[in-house]
């Protein structure tokens, strides 16, 4: 990427810029400025870049790439509602293994993690188990009563019905 714009040059160049009305603290300014608008671009990915580049003040550069990078207000409202909804309706789908099951719901929680989403982790757990296919109910069952749901984590419950698959394979066949 090449430089944005170019500093302001000592002496009478700077006349040809913004005309001579400028004091030495002004033009200080404005090249701190030039300096911080150049240092912000360079250091963009090229998709944010495209977006901002039209930019001339580093203020309006960094509150427009911290947006672009955190999203606003609106948008994270509607991610954690969107996050909800997808939790609310959380299931393991026919045919799906355990592993991928657990992949999907760490996924989900993750991401709700990085907005800043938090959950009892007897809420978690218990979304985890609860809505599993009925070929796992005997292994879920001895889950809530054995490992305990308060104690354990979701990652704790997934490595002890990881286990049990080939059984719950069988319950499976005997269920169809």
């Amino acid at each position: 990427m090449v430089t944005f714009r170019e500093t302001l040059a000592k002496g009478n160049e700077c006349a040809l810029h913004l005309g001579s009305d400028l004091s030495p603290e002004d033009k200080e300014r404005y090249n701190a400025d030039i300096r911080a608008t150049n240092i912000l671009l360079q250091g963009l990915p090229k998709y944010i870049y495209t977006l901002i580049n039209h930019y001339t003040d580093a203020k309006y550069i960094w509150d427009n790439v911290k947006m672009l990078l955190e999203g606003s207000e609106l948008t994270k409202e509607d991610c954690e509602s969107q996050l909800y909804d997808d939790f609310e309706h959380f299931r393991q789908n026919k045919g799906e293994t355990i592993h991928g099951y657990y992949v999907r719901f760490t996924k989900l929680i993750n991401n709700m993690r990085n907005i800043k989403m938090t959950m009892p982790r007897m809420q978690l757990n218990s979304k985890f188990v609860n809505n599993m296919l009925p070929e796992w109910g005997r292994f879920v069952m001895a889950v809530k009563l054995n490992k305990g749901l308060k104690e354990s984590n979701y990652d704790q419950l997934y490595a002890y019905l990881k286990q049990h698959e080939a059984h719950s394979n069988k319950n499976k066949m005997m269920l169809e």
